[in-house]
């Protein structure tokens, strides 16, 4: 485990932000590659200028101020943990992806006014290019050379893009059993995958452990000695949809749970921008979604419990697939003070949302995507949504990475001879 100490520099260049501070007890420690309390052993964050107490807004940002900025993450590099030069830094610059006003869906759904946040468009095709993005900078500016994380698929690959594209040795770790097409991506980039026999928690563990050892001296861990940076780099998908909205925050929104970091940053994305003053202070519902085969939060919330008991994942989502997810009992909180819930879905359910989305609007999502749009389709059904609120759903993977889930649902209409008769058989066949 990677304890913050008094040690730890405190002269980098870090924008905004001013400390790291715990989530349970609120000790601050300088801001370096640390990420529980000495104190209580709780998680830490990063802290803002505008987050300490008696602090008011950052009178520098404002919406004109965003708006001039360039059409990716650093738009919003005023309420990021990134050095004041990022701009001229080499990275993958994500973000900006489109807000899908999803009107057929909507109406498949009983919706009145529904949008899919497609982070689809990323460079590496999924919403891990925003946290890597945050991490790569903090890791080039504690001087690690190589960048590294324990991965479900999609982390791996967008590690191992942005460390190439930085000139960084990378080396990351995933279950051995991923799909064919996380493992190709994650590897073509170059550095070593290393697959791991196990789950996710499993390899999770053991990169706390290289952590520690000579082996992974000056190495940055993502998620790992360099996860309250990477988190951050989640609040941007808030940041993007209220300015997409028009700067509005929706009504209600519905989020995969993996880790749950995501759920929680999109959260402290919102209420950052309520406290800058450039969304106005409104009430709004997150929801989680899950995999009805890697549930633990789900069942939490069902059951009225504040602790997540860890679980052993079997679903077909394996980027959701983490069987003790460390924000868990963040997630319920959450859930339960915006009013939302966390709802989860089977497999087979999966692959109808991701089928139902690809008709209805052309978007081709991965099973996480499946797993949201499911969920939805459910919270919708149970009237558990509002179906007259403002809603936004996130499909945070490209399908193309987990073709296996719906390759049996897609198949040709027919295979024909080349001649018109065998095409108006066909055709009469298929009416």
């Amino acid at each position: 485990m990677v304890l913050a100490t008094a040690e730890t520099t405190t002269t980098l260049d870090f924008g905004p932000a001013v400390a790291l501070s715990c989530r349970e007890c609120g000790t601050r420690y300088p801001l370096g590659p640390s990420f529980a309390c000495i104190e209580c052993f709780g998680p830490l964050e990063v802290a803002y200028t505008w987050t300490s107490p008696g602090d008011g807004p950052a009178a520098t940002v404002t919406r004109r101020q965003i708006e001039a900025g360039p059409a990716n993450i650093w738009r919003y590099r005023s309420l990021l943990p990134v050095p004041s030069d990022v701009l001229t830094k080499r990275n993958l610059a994500p973000g900006w992806t489109k807000l899908v006003k999803a009107d057929n869906l909507a109406r498949e759904l009983g919706l009145r006014s529904l949008h899919v946040k497609d982070d689809s468009g990323n460079p590496t095709h999924s919403f891990k290019d925003r946290v890597v993005a945050i991490a790569l900078e903090a890791a080039r500016t504690f001087g690690f050379h190589t960048l590294s994380c324990s991965s479900t698929g999609n982390l791996a690959g967008a590690v191992t893009a942005a460390a190439a594209r930085a000139g960084l040795d990378a080396c990351v770790f995933i279950p051995a059993d991923l799909e064919e097409a996380k493992i190709v991506m994650a590897s073509v980039y170059g550095g070593r995958l290393v697959g791991i026999e196990g789950t996710y928690d499993d390899v999770n563990r053991f990169c706390s452990e290289l952590i520690g050892d000579p082996l992974g001296e000056k190495w940055g861990f993502v998620n790992v000695n360099l996860r309250p940076f990477y988190g951050e780099g989640s609040k941007t998908l808030a940041f993007e949809i209220a300015e997409q909205l028009g700067w509005r925050i929706p009504d209600q929104i519905v989020i995969p749970i993996a880790s749950g970091s995501q759920l929680t940053k999109v959260d402290k994305g919102f209420r950052e921008l309520i406290k800058l003053g450039l969304v106005e202070d409104k009430p709004y519902k997150i929801f989680g979604a899950q995999a009805e085969g890697c549930s633990p939060v789900a069942a939490a919330f069902k059951a009225g419990h504040d602790i997540v008991r860890p679980v052993k994942p079997d679903t077909i989502a394996k980027s959701l697939a983490i069987g003790n997810p460390a924000d868990g009992p963040y997630v319920l909180d959450i859930a339960r003070r915006t009013g939302g819930a966390v709802e989860d879905v089977t497999d087979a359910e999966i692959v109808d949302a991701i089928r139902l989305l690809a008709r209805t609007e052309g978007i081709f999502a991965e099973t996480a995507g499946g797993v949201t749009v499911g969920v939805l389709r459910k919270l919708a059904e149970n009237g558990v949504l509002d179906p007259d609120a403002e809603t936004v759903v996130l499909n945070t993977g490209d399908g193309l990475k987990t073709l296996d889930a719906v390759s049996a649902h897609a198949r040709p209409t027919a295979v024909i001879r080349p001649s018109l008769n065998a095409f108006r058989t066909a055709v009469a066949d298929n009416s």
